[in-house]
């Protein structure tokens, strides 16, 4: 049976933490209801977003043991696999795929700058090691590999391949692997600076695999819906238009600072970062909130800016 692709706003989820650093499961459970009211199709949970380098094995385990119980209807789960080589990728597929997982996502190794010949065949393993919908990151600001599109139309007719997450700024390679591969959903990261989403909705794309959707749900849904007809195309373009402040301070920082860091001004479940990061300074936050003030997100999602107001 064919696996269900992605499609729509597929949010890259934090990872909630309590004071003590520890992993927040309540709140894990509290932000993944919240996203299935508010229009969300699906979440990764522990992409880079996620800090996922920074927790340990055990924790990583945990979290996909603990999470998968609590999927809210029909949103789909998938988890970040990638790990320091193929054996250890590998070894996590596997675990998702065996707790019930609904996908996961898997990019280069970090740091080891492998070429594109190497990435394709550990592609390759990784598809191959389970029977579980996965996704591959195109990530070369994190990992300096950067798959060319015909890289990509390689891994596109393996059964297993349903998604490509495209984070460069190529808009030809978009096009191309729409044009080749209209089975595989295509996404793209919500970066502004890329400035893929328009392009990449109107080339035929399947919706976005974001961040901001971790402040602006029921917003990024509007942006992430596939276009068939022109009320698509314009409804994206209002709302992308309209939410570009949100969307340029979700990157201010290296994710996930500022989102978390605003995330926890507006009572949502976040806690705090993992070290080495520290949250953003109080005048960078208020950029974010004043955001929030302007365009009314505040009384649309019963936001009470008042405490972080307060304390500036």
């Amino acid at each position: 049976m064919a696996h269900r692709k992605p499609t729509g706003s597929f949010v890259a989820l934090v990872t909630p933490m309590n004071a003590d650093g520890a992993i927040d499961f309540e709140g894990f459970r509290s932000l993944l209801e919240w996203h299935h009211e508010n229009g969300t199709s699906a979440v990764l949970i522990m992409g880079s977003t996620g800090e996922v380098s920074m927790l340990t094995p055990d924790e990583r385990r945990r979290i996909i043991t603990e999470t998968v119980r609590m999927r809210p209807g029909s949103m789909q789960m998938y988890y970040g696999c990638t790990g320091a080589n193929t054996e250890q990728t590998v070894a996590n597929v596997r675990y998702a795929a065996a707790e019930g997982a609904d996908g996961a996502i898997f990019a280069a190794p970090a740091y080891i700058c492998a070429d594109n010949a190497d990435i394709r065949e550990y592609a390759r393993e990784v598809l191959d090691s389970a029977d579980l919908a996965m996704g591959f990151y195109n990530n070369p600001p994190r990992v300096k590999t950067d798959l060319h599109w015909s890289d990509i139309l390689s891994l596109a007719d393996h059964p297993n391949m349903v998604v490509l997450k495209e984070s460069t700024t190529r808009v030809g390679q978009v096009a191309q692997v729409c044009a080749a591969a209209p089975d595989m959903s295509v996404m793209c990261c919500c970066s502004p600076n890329l400035g893929l989403v328009i392009p990449t909705m109107a080339l035929g794309g399947h919706g976005t695999a974001n961040m901001t959707g971790n402040l602006i749900p029921r917003e990024m849904a509007v942006i992430s819906t596939p276009w068939t007809s022109g009320e698509d195309a314009f409804a994206c373009r209002k709302a992308y238009l309209e939410n570009l402040p949100i969307l340029h301070f979700a990157y201010s920082a290296i994710n996930p600072v500022a989102v978390k860091t605003l995330m926890r001004a507006l009572g949502l479940p976040s806690g705090p970062l993992r070290k080495p990061l520290r949250p953003l300074a109080p005048d960078a936050l208020k950029v974010g909130l004043d955001a929030i003030q302007a365009l009314g997100l505040d009384r649309a999602y019963g936001f009470n800016l008042r405490p972080a107001i307060a304390a500036e």
